[in-house]
């Protein structure tokens, strides 16, 4: 993969005078997708896909991406947070919460943040320092509320109405045949794990990485991809050809939960 450096980041940014950019990198581990990668740094799948020049949603284990962007700029002289503000599109508000800042005071040299685009990684970080107690307090309530809503999903055998639903036509498949890596297109081994309920899609109907509850199957993850597999068709890994077989071609429906 072509891994995108800074420097080439920080030439198509122009907006203003005396700013860079810095990216931000994750290598890809075994069962990553862009999917997954795009919640956890708090940015979309295209822009990911942009700024490592992808042309498809499929990455490989130890692949090197650039998920954010965090754009500094140097004061200069005659600089106010006001002026550095208006320039970049933000609020001042913003601009000192992003730089920790306790007052209006700024130092020629100094570096700002001033991208909207910060990654969430660094935005928490950031946010540790300028919130008060008790906004600390309503976040660790909001990822106990969260870390219990996931218990609930994990536990329910079948998901709630809300979820989006798909009518689809599934065929099944074994990684145990002559010639299959049983490596899926977004690193799952499933000869190490024959036992994983894991879909083949169409990254544009079902998203790589999502939980799905399968009609007939049970809870998956969509985590491979097919020629064959296009539109509102899957394909579902078993153990063995005997229930690949047994499958056979059914039309059941799909309730994407994530």
């Amino acid at each position: 993969m072509k891994k995108i450096l800074s420097f080439i980041v920080c030439a198509t940014i122009a907006t203003t005078v005396g700013t860079r950019a810095h990216a931000e990198e994750v290598t890809v581990k075994e069962g990553d997708t862009l999917w997954q990668i795009s919640k956890e740094y708090n940015v979309s799948v295209d822009d990911i896909k942009t700024w490592n020049d992808l042309s498809s949603d499929i990455i490989q284990v130890n692949d090197t991406l650039q998920v954010a962007e965090e754009k500094t700029y140097k004061v200069a002289a005659g600089d106010t947070l006001w002026s550095i503000a208006e320039a970049n599109g933000i609020s001042v508000i913003e601009l000192k919460n992003w730089n920790s800042l306790q007052s209006d005071t700024i130092h020629i040299g100094s570096e700002l943040i001033v991208s909207k685009g910060i990654s969430k990684k660094a935005a928490a970080n950031i946010t540790k320092t300028t919130n008060s107690p008790n906004a600390n307090n309503a976040a660790n309530s909001q990822n106990t509320n969260s870390n219990a809503t996931k218990a609930s999903n994990t536990t329910a055998s079948v998901p709630n109405v809300s979820a989006k639903e798909l009518t689809v036509e599934a065929t099944a498949y074994t990684a145990k045949c002559n010639g299959c890596s049983g490596i899926t297109a977004t690193g799952i081994n499933l000869k190490d794990n024959p036992n994983k309920k894991v879909i083949a899609v169409d990254p544009s109907v079902i998203p790589l990485g999502s939980e799905v509850y399968v009609e007939g199957y049970g809870r998956a993850v969509a985590g491979d991809t097919g020629g064959a597999i296009k539109g509102n068709k899957i394909d579902l890994h078993v153990p063995t050809t005997e229930q690949a077989l047994d499958w056979g071609r059914q039309t059941v429906k799909v309730k994407i939960l994530d």
